[in-house]
């Protein structure tokens, strides 16, 4: 079994970590965003839905991570386990949270292995030139991009919200089923017969097909 599934757990998201955490040992977990292979070195671009952290692979920390690290492509799914150290003043990144330092790599392993996205993920909206049918074709990569999590965050923090106040308020919030039409779908549906309709019935919506 994976160590870093049976003995090892992250330890920060990709968004946690500044200056202060600089000498510490890390458990990072994520897909790889951007790969740059500057020949001695890999850097990284480890990405979750916080953030991102750059983590590095030197072959005088670990001469076989290294090696592996040339595997690694857009959207691989890793795990890493590394030292927090600063970055060169000339090599901080301001447009990042976790742009004063970089994780390097003392362990690594690739979870999940991903073939060639059809478009690059970005980090902002208005960086991405990607149709809306390439996108919505394929949704479940379009839904790891950061600003369209962002919009998921936002829904959830409103709907919260208001759960929040109105369960400050005495109200009780209970749930009840909606019948419809049924319609020929392959799911089965669940059937309520209906009273004032002899031989018809109600059929409890389904989920998105």
């Amino acid at each position: 079994m994976s160590r870093f599934i049976d003995d090892l757990k992250r330890t920060h998201h990709c968004n946690a970590l500044g200056a202060g955490d600089v000498g510490a040992e890390v458990i990072l977990m994520g897909w790889a965003h951007r790969r740059r292979d500057h020949g001695g070195l890999i850097f990284v671009d480890l990405r979750d839905r916080e953030g991102i952290t750059q983590v590095v692979f030197n072959p005088q920390i670990d001469e076989h991570a290294h090696e592996v690290g040339h595997l690694i492509r857009s959207e691989y799914c890793l795990a890493v386990r590394g030292r927090v150290e600063p970055r060169p003043l000339d090599m901080v990144n301001p447009k990042l949270s976790t742009g004063e330092i970089e994780v390097f790599v003392a362990e690594f392993e690739i979870l999940g292995a991903a073939e060639n996205p059809p478009f690059q993920l970005e980090l902002e909206e208005e960086r991405s030139d990607v149709s809306e049918a390439i996108r919505l074709t394929h949704r479940y990569l379009d839904l790891r991009q950061p600003w369209v999590a962002d919009n998921f965050r936002l829904r959830h923090q409103c709907a919260a919200h208001i759960r929040r106040f109105l369960d400050d308020e005495g109200f009780i919030e209970v749930e009840t089923p909606v019948l419809t039409r049924s319609t020929p779908e392959g799911a089965r549906d669940y059937l309520v017969p209906s009273r004032v309709n002899p031989g018809k019935f109600y059929a409890l919506p389904q989920s998105p097909q």
